[in-house]
């Protein structure tokens, strides 16, 4: 049996809503999907009160300041009781002082300037990327009481393609004694019969990672022959060594001092399409983010372009690549490990 001393896995379809924020009535809605997330969780009152508050603030500050705004409102049990997560991004224009529009007073439209400097307040943890230009990400997460907030090894972050309530990128990680596994797989195709693929896919990397990532993904392949099958990458690190093998078109990189270096997937379809899978084997300086994104991110991002993302939560780098280099044609999926 694996002891595993934490795990990740991509949400439910019920347990994450994604929201359009490109006008002002969509601060009601924002607000009523955080307080029925609340609600399913047994929030206080008090505290379904900062968080619908601090929901608001950032919606606003969506609509006034930013273009093609978003927000994902999901849960999460990465932690000792589940809790809920709330992440924007946008298209532009950004900020130029990031640090100086956390402060109170700080305005760029002539209001009381208070929205970010409120939910830094309010959240129990907090974090904005911004750089001119690309736009914003912004994550912050609340728990019902009062709970430690610990740095997460790994993050991710998946959004259906426009139409689609259930996502066909499905992503998961794990660690074992000093070793961290993450897995993504991009379902063939959209909707359920897409997202069935993408989560027999993963759940069969996960069942037992202990694995080389040849072998978890070549488990993969042989599990998941009666589904529509797609692509899978699975990445291990333990100490600054990594270990990727990728069948089919999933994006691999290792970023790290405003460089990153590529991971070779081979041709493919698990389930379906596979000659020899091969494994490679990389180096990570200290402070590296690994990072793996489906096709419903373009793979042309610059990361001259994104200063010091790597070194930002594991969410943060999710969601500023989303924001960079997403599409909502397809579905998209992204996972972020710092070993």
């Amino acid at each position: 049996m694996v002891t595993l001393s934490r795990s990740l896995v991509a949400q439910a379809p019920g347990d994450q809503r994604w929201l359009r924020v490109e006008d002002p009535s969509a601060a009601a809605a924002c607000r009523g999907a955080a307080q029925a997330l609340a609600g399913r969780l047994q929030f206080p009152e008090a505290r379904t009160g900062e968080l619908t508050l601090a929901v608001t603030e950032a919606a606003t500050n969506l609509d006034k300041h930013a273009s093609q705004g978003s927000m994902l409102l999901r849960i999460t049990r990465d932690g000792g009781r589940p809790g809920i997560e709330m992440v924007t991004i946008d298209a532009g224009p950004g900020f130029r002082d990031a640090k100086a529009a956390l402060r109170d007073g700080h305005s760029t439209s002539g209001t009381l300037g208070i929205g970010l400097g409120a939910i830094r307040r309010l959240a129990d943890f907090f974090d904005v990327y911004s750089v001119p230009g690309p736009g914003t990400a912004l994550v912050a997460r609340f728990w019902p009481g009062s709970q430690a907030e610990t740095a997460g090894a790994c993050a991710g972050l998946v959004r259906p393609i426009t139409g689609e309530t259930e996502c066909g990128d499905v992503f998961g990680a794990v660690e074992t004694a000093g070793r961290l596994t993450g897995v993504l797989c991009d379902g063939l195709g959209h909707g359920p019969l897409a997202a069935r693929a993408a989560m027999e896919t993963v759940a069969a990397v996960l069942e037992d990672p202990t694995g080389e990532p040849a072998a978890l993904v070549e488990r993969a392949h042989r599990r998941v022959s009666h589904t529509r099958g797609g692509a899978v990458a699975v990445v291990q690190a333990e100490g600054r060594v990594v270990r990727f093998a990728g069948l089919g078109n999933i994006t691999a990189a290792i970023l790290a001092n405003g460089a990153r270096t590529g991971m070779l997937s081979v041709p493919g379809i698990a389930g379906h399409q596979a000659r020899t899978i091969r494994q490679f084997e990389y180096s990570a300086v200290p402070g590296a983010a690994i990072v793996l994104h489906s096709d419903g991110i373009s793979g042309r991002w610059d990361p001259a372009t994104l200063p010091g993302l790597n070194a930002r939560d594991p969410l943060v780098v999710a969601a500023a690549l989303l924001a960079r280099a997403g599409s909502h044609r397809d579905d998209a999926g992204v996972l972020v490990l710092k070993p």
